[in-house]
């Protein structure tokens, strides 16, 4: 049954109108019957789609992951690894931005904790910042 406005699916999922409308443009949603009128008609399987499609989002997960996860689940009997193997790149993504972030925080950290906190001609966090040589992690 097909008794949802774009309007009501937005409130149902937490998804902004305009957004479901671009995930529509690029293939994400698949393109939805409309009624006499020229609105939109979205039923069950679309609040679902939607639904997995804002908590892959939520979790992180690039537009492209998604759209290989949707596929993926669209066959069940397929073996799960490749599900698998999307989520494990994804964490290893994470992994990165967890130990470039710790890194960026130590640095913030050393110049806000060492150093006067009096003038700005004798300000710690002025001076890191003009010359990155100062910095502990100079890869961050």
């Amino acid at each position: 049954m097909r008794d949802l406005t774009i309007g009501a699916l937005s409130k149902r999922t937490g998804v902004k109108v305009p957004t479901i409308r671009y995930y529509e443009q690029i293939g994400l949603m698949p393109p939805v019957p409309r009624t006499d009128s020229g609105r939109r008609s979205y039923g069950g399987d679309d609040l679902k789609r939607l639904g997995f499609i804002r908590h892959a989002r939520n979790l992180g997960f690039e537009i492209e992951e998604i759209r290989q996860l949707i596929a993926l689940a669209g066959d069940p009997a397929q073996p799960c690894a490749d599900a698998d193997a999307i989520a494990r790149r994804h964490l290893g993504g994470i992994d990165d931005r967890i130990a470039r972030l710790t890194a960026l925080r130590g640095e913030i950290a050393r110049m806000v904790d060492h150093g006067p906190h009096g003038a700005i001609g004798e300000c710690r966090v002025i001076e890191v910042l003009a010359d990155h040589g100062q910095c502990v992690n100079p890869a961050h």
